[in-house]
């Protein structure tokens, strides 16, 4: 037995021999963004400090993890499966012919039957998968490796393909938020193996001094500044928040900067939405910003540039990070009453709007009464910056690794 300090005092538990297999669309390190892997990086770094366990992660590969310090610690190791090589394309695709009904799509397929063939001959004691349950078909059926899934979106319930079978395969199941828990849950009479465990973000970046300031960007100080941050879908409701600020056309110092792209660091130059986006912001362009991708080391920056943070998801999102990142900045939520929404804010730091319903219309009378109730705006942004305390990475590995610690 080993014993480790995981939540402030001195808790026992055995030290495990892990293996992680990530979603096999990103690389580990979170060179490339993605909240998954940058909520994986968060439970390696915590792990590295403590050395809570021996853990290997099997990742996609790509060129900007040869450098990357992560790699150089001694609890943490990382396996890397080419994807994107010319060989590696046409293995795929001879994948693909030869394994005609995978449970995900072949490319993700093929990175997880080439991990497997890494694994073998290890004597794992616990198989953690990142987001893709389904992976669990194709592990044996064994008392050893226990599998754990860390479930980020509603992809384990009673509709799911083979739901059951994958539920009933899993000694422990940890998801986002309660609301993904209770998703879970419809896959059994009675729930007694999933835990939610919040997501937590790096602090560190907000409480030091800006590097980019709003005359860099072309604002003024007298402007009302909306941020939306995230990807460019339909599904996280900017097509509305666009329209909304055509309805705030009485106040001109009301701007908004969009912060993103279609896919993390990948932008699709000529995606559709996004011309759509483009095309209704017309004849806004003095008003509407659109940043496109920023790093995330600059995420900070831009969010402490805002007034207001605008996440009106019209999908069940299951605990988007960037709520917390926007009150870590300090801002007032402008957000929707979807998915797990709801247990990450407070009628004193979010407007939290009905969906489905008129939620153009519900954005431009929240965003008005914010602007024209600055001292109001100004508090709400305070109790956004208390509740992020809450919500850190530190605090979430702690918590990940004890419900993780209960299997051993």
């Amino acid at each position: 037995m080993s014993e480790r300090g995981v939540s402030g005092g001195r808790v026992r538990h055995n030290k495990m021999k892990i293996a992680i297999l990530t979603s096999g669309i990103l690389p580990v390190p979170a060179v490339q963004g993605g909240a998954v892997e940058m909520l994986t990086d968060h439970l390696l770094e915590y792990n590295d400090r403590l050395r809570l366990h021996d853990i290997t992660v099997y990742s996609v590969w790509h060129t900007d993890v040869e450098r990357h310090p992560a790699l150089q610690s001694e609890a943490n190791h990382y396996r890397y499966i080419n994807t994107t090589s010319l060989w590696a394309r046409v293995r795929k695709r001879l994948h693909a012919l030869t394994h005609r009904h995978t449970y995900y799509h072949y490319s993700i397929s093929y990175y997880l039957h080439q991990a497997l063939s890494m694994m073998q001959g290890e004597d794992y004691d616990c198989v953690l998968l990142e987001n893709r349950p389904g992976y669990a078909l194709d592990l044996p059926m064994a008392d050893k490796p226990k599998l754990v899934y860390h479930l980020h979106n509603d992809t384990l319930n009673n509709m799911a393909r083979q739901g059951r079978e994958i539920y009933n395969r899993a000694a422990k199941i940890i998801t986002v938020s309660d609301y993904i828990r209770s998703r879970v849950a419809t896959c059994a009479n009675h729930d007694d193996k999933t835990v939610a465990v919040h997501n937590g973000i790096d602090l560190t970046p907000f409480a030091t001094t800006p590097t980019v300031t709003r005359q860099q960007l072309g604002y003024s100080d007298e402007d009302f500044i909306l941020l939306f941050s995230g990807r460019l879908v339909p599904e996280k409701g900017i097509l509305e928040v666009i329209e909304a600020m055509r309805m705030l056309s009485d106040e001109p110092q009301i701007k908004l900067m969009v912060m993103g792209s279609s896919f993390y660091g990948n932008a699709i130059k000529d995606d559709p939405f996004i011309s759509e986006l483009k095309s209704r912001a017309e004849g806004l362009e003095d008003r509407i910003r659109f940043t496109g991708y920023v790093q995330h080391e600059l995420m900070a920056d831009y969010l402490r540039l805002a007034d207001v943070t605008v996440i009106p998801s019209t999908w069940n999102d299951p605990f988007p990070t960037t709520v917390l990142e926007g009150m870590a900045a300090g801002l007032p939520i402008v957000t929707t009453d979807r998915g797990g929404i709801p247990e990450m804010v407070t009628p004193q730091n979010a407007i939290v709007l009905p969906f489905p319903g008129d939620l153009t219309g519900g954005l431009a009378r929240a965003i008005r009464h914010l602007y024209q109730h600055r001292d109001e705006c100004r508090s709400m942004g305070e109790v956004s910056k208390q509740l992020s305390q809450q919500y850190t990475k530190e605090i979430y590995a702690r918590n990940f690794f004890e419900v993780l610690n209960s299997i051993a």
